[in-house]
C-alpha cells in the first residue's frame, strides 16, 4: 500500500489501515482539513466548493466521502460529476467557488486515486498555501456544524460543456479551418473522463470524422494510463487503418496530451507543447516558460519569434508562479501539459487539442510534415530506483561534486550542460528514486548521456 501527502493533495492506492493507503479515513481527514483552511481565509458562511472525478473505479465512494465531509463542515458542494481536472479548475473561476477538489490520481493505475485541491482561483495550492491548511490536519482542530446548517449539494453536469464553449471563443480557435480541414481523428480516452470530452471538444470544433479507442468511461484502464508511445500502438494502429490524419491521447484526468501522426508515428510528448507555442507567438507576442525537464526546442522555437524563455522547477503551480512573473502568452511542461493562460491557468489537453488542428489547418494538414519545421531533439527519460535505505541527498552531492566544473544549475536537483546537450536529476520525495532526463540532437547521445550518468551514481554508491 502506499499513501503520498504533498502540498496540493494527496495520493495513494486505495485500501488498507489509514495512514498506510488511502481509506476513507485519510479521505476524511485531508478533506476537513482542506473545508477548515477555506473557511478561516473567507467568511465562514456561503463558501462553495467544486468537486470533480475522472472514471477511475474507486471515483464514487471517494466523491461521496469527500462531498459528505464538505456537507459536515457546512460548505456547499457543486458537484460536476465525471469531469476533468483542467474541467474544475475552470468551473471554479466561473462559478465563483471558493475552492475546487479533483478526484484523480492522474497518470497512476487505476487502483490509485487522489484528491487535488485548488484555491479560489482554480490553481492547485501554492506552497505557502499548503502548509497553512495542513495546519488542520490534527482531527482535534476540526469542528463541523449541526444538521440544520449542514452545506447543499447541487449536480452540475453542464459544466464540460461550459469548459468546450469558452474553448470555441478562443480568437486564436479556428474552428472555420479545421472544419475545412476535413481532418479524420481517432481519440484514446483511457477508459476515463477523456472518451467523453475530448469527442465532445472535436464535433463541436466541426471535425469531420471521429473514431474512438477506449472511449467507454468504465475505469478499468486497456493499457497504462500514461499517454506514452510504448503504451499508444493499438491508437497508432487505428490511425493508420483508418487512414485518420491524427490520433489524439489523454491521460484519465485529461491534462496531458500526445499525439500520433498520420503515418502512426509519434509526433512527441515534448512537441505538443512546441507546436502549440509556435501557432501563439506566431499570433500573441509573447514569453514562454516551460520546467527544467523539458526540451530545449521550445526555447529555440521562442527564440524565432525574438522573445524570451524561462525554465522553471519541475510542477505545474513552478510554471505558473514563472508564466504570471514573466507575462507568457503560453507555457507548461514537456509531458505534453499545455497551459494556456488567455483560457486559464493550468494544463489542460482540451485547449491543446483545439489550437494543434488550428495549426495544423494552417499549415497543410501533415502532422509529419509539421513536425519537420521545428529543431530535432531526443529525450531519454529514466527512473533509477535505489535501495530503500540509500541516502539519495549524498548521491546527488557526490554527482554535484563530480561535475562542479561543468555548467550547472542546483536550483531543482541539479542539471548539468555539456554544449547543447544536457542532463537532468532530482531526487524523488517520496520513494527512493532519481528521475534522469538527458537530451541530445541524436537519440544515440541522449541515451549515452543518460547511460554515463548511471554509471556515475553507481559508483558514488561504492563509495558510500
Amino acid at each position: 500500500m502506499a499513501l503520498i501527502q504533498s502540498i496540493s493533495g494527496i495520493r495513494g492506492t486505495m485500501g488498507g489501515s489509514p495512514g498506510s493507503g488511502l481509506s476513507p479515513v485519510d479521505i476524511v481527514r485531508f478533506t476537513a482539513a482542506y473545508g477548515m483552511w477555506l473557511k478561516n481565509r473567507n467568511d465562514s458562511s456561503g463558501i462553495s466548493v467544486v468537486v470533480g472525478r475522472d472514471a477511475r473505479i474507486s471515483g464514487l465512494m471517494v466523491s461521496n466521502v469527500v462531498v459528505s465531509t464538505l456537507q459536515a463542515l457546512g460548505i456547499d458542494v457543486i458537484d460536476a460529476g465525471l469531469s476533468t481536472t483542467p474541467t474544475v479548475e475552470m468551473a471554479v473561476i466561473h462559478l465563483q467557488a471558493k475552492g475546487g477538489i479533483v478526484l484523480t490520481a492522474s497518470h497512476n493505475p487505476m487502483n490509485w486515486n487522489a484528491l487535488k485541491l485548488l484555491n479560489e482561483h482554480g490553481e492547485f495550492l501554492s506552497s505557502a498555501q499548503g502548509l497553512e491548511m495542513q495546519k488542520w490536519m490534527d482531527f482535534s482542530t476540526l469542528e463541523f456544524v449541526s444538521s440544520e446548517k449542514f452545506g447543499k449539494v447541487v449536480s452540475d453536469p453542464s459544466l464540460l460543456e461550459m469548459h468546450v464553449e469558452k474553448i470555441l471563443e478562443l480568437p486564436l480557435v479556428d474552428g472555420d479551418a479545421i472544419r475545412q480541414a476535413g481532418f479524420r481523428v481517432v481519440v484514446d480516452g483511457i477508459n476515463s473522463s477523456g472518451g467523453i470530452a475530448v469527442p465532445l471538444l472535436l464535433n463541436a470544433l466541426g471535425v469531420k470524422q471521429v473514431f474512438e479507442v477506449n472511449c467507454e468511461p468504465t475505469g478499468y484502464f486497456q493499457h497504462n494510463p500514461e499517454p506514452l508511445p510504448e503504451h499508444l500502438q493499438v491508437l497508432a494502429e487505428a490511425v493508420v487503418k483508418n487512414s485518420a490524419h491524427l490520433g489524439f491521447a489523454v491521460d484519465p484526468d485529461v491534462d496531458r496530451l500526445a499525439i500520433v501522426q498520420e503515418d502512426g508515428g509519434f509526433f512527441g510528448e515534448e512537441y505538443t507543447l512546441v507546436a502549440v507555442a509556435d501557432y501563439v507567438l506566431s499570433k500573441t507576442p509573447g514569453n514562454t516558460v516551460s520546467n527544467m525537464s523539458s526540451s530545449q526546442a521550445l526555447a529555440e522555437v521562442t527564440a524565432r519569434h525574438n522573445r524570451k524563455h524561462f525554465f522553471t522547477k519541475v510542477g505545474e503551480v513552478h510554471v505558473v508562479e514563472m508564466m504570471k512573473k514573466q507575462q507568457a502568452v503560453i507555457g507548461g511542461e514537456g509531458n505534453g501539459g499545455v497551459i494556456y493562460p488567455e483560457l486559464h491557468y493550468g494544463r489542460d489537453a482540451l485547449v491543446g487539442i483545439a489550437l494543434f488542428l488550428t495549426k495544423l489547418a494552417h499549415s497543410g494538414g501533415s502532422c509529419s510534415k509539421l513536425k519537420k519545421r521545428f529543431p530535432e531533439y531526443f529525450i531519454s527519460k529514466n527512473k533509477i530506483e535505489l535501495a530503500p535505505d540509500t541516502n539519495i541527498a549524498e548521491v546527488m552531492d557526490g554527482l554535484k561534486k563530480k561535475y562542479s566544473k561543468q555548467p550547472n544549475d542546483q536550483s531543482d536537483g541539479l542539471k548539468i550542460w555539456f554544449d547543447k546537450d544536457w542532463v537532468h536529476l532530482r531526487a524523488s520525495n517520496t520513494e527512493p528514486v532519481i528521475r534522469l532526463y538527458a537530451e541530445s540532437d541524436n537519440e544515440v547521445k541522449s541515451e549515452n548521456i543518460a547511460n554515463n550518468i548511471k554509471n556515475d551514481i553507481s559508483e558514488v554508491l561504492k563509495s558510500l
